[in-house]
């Protein structure tokens, strides 16, 4: 490898420090942004394959905004799980160069990732704990034994691409009902 490090100069200070609100919003937005225009391309699609199969009795399908906004988050939840499980970063945390991580400094395993998801999805103000707390940690974050930080390299969280990133001293103080040793990812 190169000496050339990929991570921008102005971020180095930065690299691995608990990422505060705004850019944790603003990470937010861009995934429900994602999340909304996903949605609304399956109803176009829908749309599309009635037309069709009956282009003279055509109608856009008639969905509820109950029904709406339930495929949204839902797919939300999924996609933020996914995600969290796999790099530990959504689109959106990848645009402001963040991660989630575990105690370990890993990716969150896919149940605690998963949990996370419907937390954040389900009591988004939560997040306004990080305003407070000392390590900028969310409701969520303290729930499920994760921690968000900032992140400008490639790879995932337990890939070969990065060193494992320490999480910030007191999240690594104690377990979480949800993170226990028995399901933790060996090191390596």
């Amino acid at each position: 490898m190169s000496g050339i490090s990929p991570i921008p100069h102005e971020a180095r200070p930065y690299q691995g420090r608990p990422a505060g609100l705004v850019t944790r919003t603003v990470a937010a937005a861009v995934d429900l942004m994602l999340a909304i225009a996903a949605s609304v391309a399956g109803y176009l699609a829908v749309a599309g394959a009635q037309f069709l199969l009956s282009p003279r009795t055509f109608q856009f399908p008639r969905l509820s905004s109950w029904v709406g906004l339930s495929g949204t988050l839902l797919l939300l939840i999924l996609y933020l799980a996914i995600a969290w499980a796999v790099t530990g970063r959504s689109l959106g945390a990848t645009v402001m160069g963040l991660r989630v991580i575990n105690r370990r400094g890993r990716r969150p395993r896919p149940l605690i990732a998963l949990v996370r998801a419907v937390l954040s999805v389900g009591v988004p103000l939560g997040l306004l704990w990080c305003l407070v707390a000392r390590e900028r940690r969310s409701v969520q974050d303290l729930i499920c034994g994760t921690s968000v930080v900032y992140d400008w390299s490639s790879g995932s969280a337990s890939g070969s691409l990065t060193p494992r990133i320490r999480p910030p001293a007191s999240s690594r103080s104690g377990e979480s009902d949800l993170d226990s040793e028995a399901g933790a990812r060996p090191a390596g």
